[in-house]
């Protein structure tokens, strides 16, 4: 029975990094590099990460262990099989000494495990990124699981006077209780599009999908039910989930339309700011208690929901679902998804491109960082 709810599950993910690639996003980039300078560079997922291996003078990868339990090269799910390993001390400086109280952490430590996820695994966000203008484009006044909300569809237009050829709003809907004392938490999730949700619905029968969603009253209803709120923000709108989306987006916005460098940020990077920037908008709306906003991610969103986190103190809480590696699982941990699958051409755009370099001459070994120290 478990078995066979694993390979759902994994054939209910495959879909996912399917549709997610091809639905709500924008089109696919050609695979011939344009020799313009009045729009994007145009490249492949492919002629982009062997673009960044040549850059890192790499010139083979180690293949990442199949998705597959019936494959020959399968991921190890037994956790008696998990050989030793070491990870590194988050309280001990990289000059030998020990942390030796909370303001040497904040001031001095984290600094440091910040710069070594910005070089090698996440990439770098620019100093100045450009401002967001968030936009009201409806507001409903309806009733949700029984209880009267206020359900705002809002637009962050991202300012693109620096390089017009690339647009950028950030989609995100906000729903609140109209019926309160004041200022409410929200839960904030990141989330697919309708279109997306549409297109996985078609490939599963009713029973599937109320299997895959689960039985009882939906995450929505339960907020509600405390008398808090809940927003979706679609990671998607700001950053496409591939990786010859990579001169588009807000990625592709402050890179001018051009490739990026090896330690420019990844998509998951671009979403946890996207996710930072709906923050900045529930500062300003008064039916939101902005010291009370939590985020929620699944698979690659719960990647970077625990990004957005780590990376963002405004936010109060986390929940972080099936985030394996890249997420909350230790990328030296010999059991699931490996750092060669996440250094593949379908997914190498979530990280930096230094962090190829893990699944070439170097090894998760070599990393000198772990997902113990996103969360420290």
């Amino acid at each position: 029975m478990q078995a066979a709810v694993r390979e759902r599950s994994s054939k209910f993910m495959r879909l996912v990094a399917l549709l997610l690639g091809c639905v709500g996003v924008p089109p696919a980039i050609s695979a011939q590099a344009s020799a313009s300078h009045t729009g994007p560079v145009r490249l492949t997922a492919e002629q982009d990460h062997q673009r960044l291996m040549e850059l890192l003078h790499i010139t083979s990868l180690r293949p990442g262990p199949s998705g597959d339990p019936k494959a020959p090269d399968a991921a190890n799910v037994d956790q008696s099989k998990v050989p030793p390993y070491a990870l590194p001390d988050p309280l001990l400086f990289k000059n030998g000494k020990q942390v030796n109280s909370g303001e040497t952490w904040w001031k001095l430590r984290r600094p440091e495990i910040v710069e070594e996820f910005d070089r090698e695994v996440f990439g770098r966000v620019p100093k100045t990124t450009p401002r967001v203008n968030w936009e009201v484009a409806g507001s409903t006044k309806e009733e949700k699981y029984g209880v009267p909300v206020i359900t705002k569809n809002l637009l962050g237009h991202v300012d693109n006077a620096a390089y017009p050829q690339i647009k950028v709003d950030i989609e995100l809907t906000l729903t609140t209780p109209v019926k309160t004392r004041g200022p409410v938490p929200v839960m904030m999730e990141l989330g697919w599009s309708a279109k997306t949700l549409e297109a996985l619905r078609s490939h599963f029968t009713a029973e599937q999908w109320a299997e895959f969603i689960g039985k009882g009253p939906s995450w929505q209803q339960q907020v509600l039910a405390l008398g808090w709120g809940y927003a979706t923000l679609i990671p998607t709108s700001l950053q496409a989930d591939k990786g010859d989306g990579l001169t588009e987006g807000i990625i592709g916005l402050v890179n001018h339309g051009q490739p990026r460098t090896p330690d420019d940020w990844g998509a998951l990077r671009a979403w946890a700011w996207g996710a930072s920037r709906a923050v900045d908008y529930f500062e300003t709306d008064k039916a939101v208690d902005a010291k009370k906003v939590g985020i929620e991610g699944l698979s690659r969103y719960g990647k970077a929901a625990l990004v957005a986190m780590a990376y963002d103190s405004r936010f109060a809480i986390g929940f972080i679902a099936s985030s394996g590696e890249g997420g909350a699982k230790i990328l030296r941990r010999k059991f699931g998804e490996q750092v060669e699958n996440l250094a593949a051409t379908s997914e190498y755009h979530w990280m930096a491109g230094n962090f190829l370099k893990y699944a070439g001459p170097l090894t998760a070994d070599d990393l000198p960082v772990d997902a113990h120290e996103l969360i420290a």
